[in-house]
């Protein structure tokens, strides 16, 4: 996937991560991808952030099904462990959408990649309050749309 697929949402008003209050705009956007295909397409937008000179620290990417690989491997070494690398906040951390400890970051990537259509209408918006600039939706338009008209 390219840079060229991805379509940006109306932005949308709210407070900025670590700001005090300060609102900010934080723009979406939305990479069209099958479910099965959504970790593949979050994964490349990280590496465009990261080629683009985001930091790693500033980018959270959630699931909305199954764990990203890295989370599932890092998580066989304990939650001790996975949760003082999301603490730390040097690296790029993977969670899933309902992980309440993963905190805001500048950039937050979620890819649909399964999990229950109610869960990605509850996860969107906690995914876009955890997001100081940029969040990033890898997903099926029509099941995030549909995801999103159903919570509104």
């Amino acid at each position: 996937m390219t840079a060229t697929t991805t379509a940006t949402a109306p932005s949308v008003r709210r407070p900025s991560v670590g700001t005090g209050g300060v609102t900010a705009t934080a723009r979406i956007q939305l990479i069209p991808a099958p479910a099965d295909g959504a970790i593949d397409a979050a994964d490349e937008a990280v590496d465009l952030l990261l080629d683009t000179g985001r930091a790693p620290g500033e980018i959270l990417v959630l699931t909305t099904g199954e764990h990203h690989p890295w989370a599932a491997h890092e998580l066989s070494f304990g939650e001790t462990s996975y949760w003082s690398q999301h603490d730390a906040g040097d690296d790029v951390f993977y969670a899933g959408i309902t992980a309440e400890r993963a905190v805001g970051r500048q950039v937050v990537v979620v890819a649909v990649n399964g999990g229950t259509a109610e869960a990605a209408a509850l996860g969107l918006p906690t995914a876009l309050a955890r997001a100081g600039t940029l969040l990033i939706v890898c997903g099926d338009p029509g099941l995030i749309n549909g995801a999103v008209a159903a919570k509104a």
